[in-house]
């Protein structure tokens, strides 16, 4: 029987019958498309009770710490499957078969190489630039050079769009890194895995032969998968908004990085490690926690929006945390620590337990991201990096949709009400 919700408005004298949508996973949808008859519309800052849009790619449940990519959970998925192979997922719909994914790792990697004209865009920006800064201008930039991709009413532009989005991004934000220490440019090493080649291209030197160590090779590739998709996060409803004019995948791309730049969002790992730089010591460790108590202190990398248990990525990340700690011998390391001790209190004290305020995947990613040697400035490019196949999946399936419309929000006006214009000798 098909539900319906019965809206009574004009002190009762009028009701409006809206459908109630089924989902497959999750709550229910009310289709408020028809609201408008009322002569009203509804109001949700943050849109924090509002479906966008319908998806089949990514379905979260906060409440019960739930993450599925295409329905697997994103678990089973950073212990048994790679980066590459989750970028086939959310693209397609489906895991690979071996020969799907050797031709689609084949083709990834024979596309890594940037136009090479795209480098000089590099020397017009200052050396100590933001590396986020440059990611947003050279990602806008590709559509000024592959232009023969920018159709996307044409399925075979968009694939081809988004091959040379996965392929490219890890090369660009490797020169990010490069420009911003004075480092010359390392080319792509196609004989390598995705992640290895990502390392090759941020860490070797002309002088002498990089071996990735396939410990943390591996730790960099769950991150990536753990950051690929978030279902209808700020940055990934941009580049849908930003999608749903007509605008090129790569300008969309950069529009999304752009979002992901802001420190509640993406910038949440970096603000990690510059708490971690704010407390200074173990021993001061205790008087920055009753801070947090008593409101004081900000806690970073604790809690989440979304998640109202335990974020299912951040168990994850926790023990390739300490793998990588162990793998490099880093465990006293007075910053972690310091991490450490953090991550003890609020997983013991019934003040954080009460609140849940669990330690999230940005705290344990930018512990893992320092001890890698990653800068701190680069946390939230490695974000963008992995997470532009989840927002080139978004955009794809968006474009597919013959029942797209432009993004249009409503407001509630609060201004003025009309006003005669007065000339200005006329004011007092």
């Amino acid at each position: 029987m098909e539900k319906k919700v019965t809206l009574t408005y004009n002190e009762g004298k009028d009701s409006l019958e809206l459908p109630v949508l089924p989902s497959t996973l999750g709550p229910d949808v009310v289709d408020i498309r028809s609201f408008s008859k009322t002569g009203m519309f509804t109001f949700d800052p943050g849109f924090l009770a509002t479906s966008s849009c319908e998806s089949k790619i990514t379905y979260i449940d906060g409440d019960l710490g739930q993450l599925y990519y295409r329905g697997y959970p994103i678990e089973q998925l950073a212990e048994q499957s790679d980066y590459l192979e989750v970028c086939y997922l959310l693209i397609n719909g489906e895991l690979p078969t071996a020969q799907q994914s050797a031709e689609f790792n084949r083709t990834v990697m024979s596309h890594t190489m940037v136009h090479e004209q795209l480098t000089r865009f590099f020397n017009g920006f200052r050396r100590d630039a933001h590396p986020m800064a440059m990611m947003v201008g050279v990602v806008g930039a590709l559509s000024a050079f592959y232009q023969d991709s920018l159709d996307i009413n044409n399925e075979e532009h968009r694939k081809v769009a988004m091959f040379r989005l996965i392929s490219k991004i890890p090369t660009i934000a490797a020169m990010c890194y490069r420009y911003n220490q004075g480092l010359p440019f390392v080319y792509p090493r196609n004989d390598l895995s995705y992640t290895a080649n990502f390392m090759h291209m941020m860490f070797s030197t002309p002088c002498e032969p990089y071996v990735p160590n396939p410990v943390l090779v591996r730790a960099l590739d769950v991150i990536f998968t753990l950051h690929a998709d978030h279902e209808q996060n700020a940055s990934t409803s941009t580049v849908r908004l930003a999608g749903s004019s007509g605008a090129n995948p790569f300008a969309c791309i950069a529009a999304g990085i752009a979002c992901l730049w802001g420190p509640s969002h993406g910038g949440a790992n970096e603000a990690v490690l510059l708490m971690l730089d704010e407390i200074g010591s173990v021993d001061k460790v205790p008087a920055f926690m009753e801070g947090v108590k008593a409101k004081t202190h900000k806690l970073m990398g604790f809690g989440h929006r979304v998640y109202k248990n335990m974020d299912p990525r951040a168990s994850v990340m926790r023990r390739i945390c300490y793998e990588v700690l162990n793998e490099l011998g880093l465990q006293n390391d007075p910053k972690f620590k310091l991490a450490m001790e953090l991550e003890r209190i609020a997983l013991e004290d019934s003040y954080f337990i009460e609140r849940k305020l669990y330690p999230n995947v940005d705290f344990y990613s930018g512990i893992v991201q320092s001890a890698l040697g990653i800068p701190v400035p680069m946390f939230t490019v490695i974000f963008a990096l992995a997470r532009t196949v989840g927002w080139i999946s978004h955009w794809n399936e968006m474009i597919a949709d013959p029942g797209m419309k432009i993004g249009r929000p409503r407001q509630q006006y609060t201004g003025a009400t009309k006003r005669d214009y007065v000339p200005a000798d006329q004011r007092g």
